[in-house]
């Protein structure tokens, strides 16, 4: 949904792909390189995501390959991202922009070196060759010392990508929501030259606009809400929770969910039902935790 076209080499974007309801097939960043195109799609979703990519390319002159299970992703995120890879990396990562990439060698191993993640925190993720996975694991553990660095879980992750309001496949997008349901207007380019899959729906959205919308609100309380927890207003279900979670960084519970768009403004209240109790939530302006050091 977003404009590849317009990328430079070495630049990333992050986009969309849409079935023809407008529904979302994946959520992925897109890398230009010189003569070709580097997708990265979530881990789960690679078989759907090719086999889908393999349909659509039917007639057009062009070749895809899946190198899923050659490739190992590391994301190195933090504020003190760049001093640690820089010990070990022959890249001046001082020029590289927030979104932007270069092929260099960390500890000898030639790899994507890519000012990205998942955090809202500045950082970079790289991709290499799997057989050096441990390789590059121990030597960023090693120049790391020096800085603290800790291993990170899903768990830790998910409440750094809610905190910034980051969408995730299966929780905040999925096929049954468009990108403009899920606040992802931005990187849908409907003006662009060419049509793209899903197109005439959005547009007939954009139009006349959805019948709900993503939102992000916190709870009273120390309660905090999980997916598929329904929203209440006036004892009538508006909504359901999509994602959700205690927040360290912000101290309250807090979620997205899609709503009836009446109800989706920033002040807007309502209850999410909590093991079977009422708790007041009210719609607030995203991303919750607004001191990420993303550049």
């Amino acid at each position: 949904v977003n404009d590849p076209a317009a990328l430079v080499v070495d630049q990333v974007q992050y986009s969309a792909m849409c079935y023809r309801d407008a529904g979302i097939v994946d959520d992925l960043l897109v890398y230009r390189f010189p003569d070709h195109f580097f997708l990265v799609v979530n881990a789960s979703n690679v078989d759907k995501d090719f086999a889908w990519l393999q349909e659509q390319s039917k007639g057009f002159n062009v070749t895809l390959k899946n190198t899923s299970d050659q490739v190992a992703q590391l994301a190195l995120q933090g504020p003190k991202a760049e001093p640690l890879l820089q010990k070990i990396c022959d890249l001046k990562l001082s020029e590289m922009k927030f979104y932007w990439f270069k092929v260099g060698k960390v500890d000898g191993v030639e790899m994507i070196v890519s000012r990205t993640g998942y955090t809202g925190e500045d950082g970079f993720e790289l991709y290499f060759d799997v057989k050096h996975a441990d390789r590059i694991w121990d030597a960023l553990f090693l120049a790391g010392a020096e800085f603290d660095l800790k291993p990170i879980g899903l768990g830790a992750r998910d409440s750094l990508r809610l905190e910034m309001k980051y969408c995730l496949y299966g929780n905040d997008i999925d096929k049954t929501t468009s990108p403009l349901e899920a606040g992802l207007g931005w990187i849908t380019k409907l003006k662009k030259a060419g049509d793209f899959i899903g197109k005439d729906v959005l547009l007939k959205q954009k139009a006349e606009g959805t019948k709900r919308k993503l939102v992000g609100f916190e709870v009273e309380g120390n309660a905090f809400p999980r997916q598929h927890y329904k929203v209440m207003k006036g004892g009538a279900q508006i909504g359901e929770v999509a994602s959700g979670v205690f927040s360290p960084s912000v101290a309250k519970g807090i979620g997205t969910a899609y709503v009836a768009t009446e109800f989706s403004k920033v002040g807007d209240a309502f209850e999410v039902e909590i093991r079977g109790k009422g708790v007041p939530a009210k719609v607030v302006e995203t991303p919750f935790y607004k001191h990420g050091t993303h550049k």
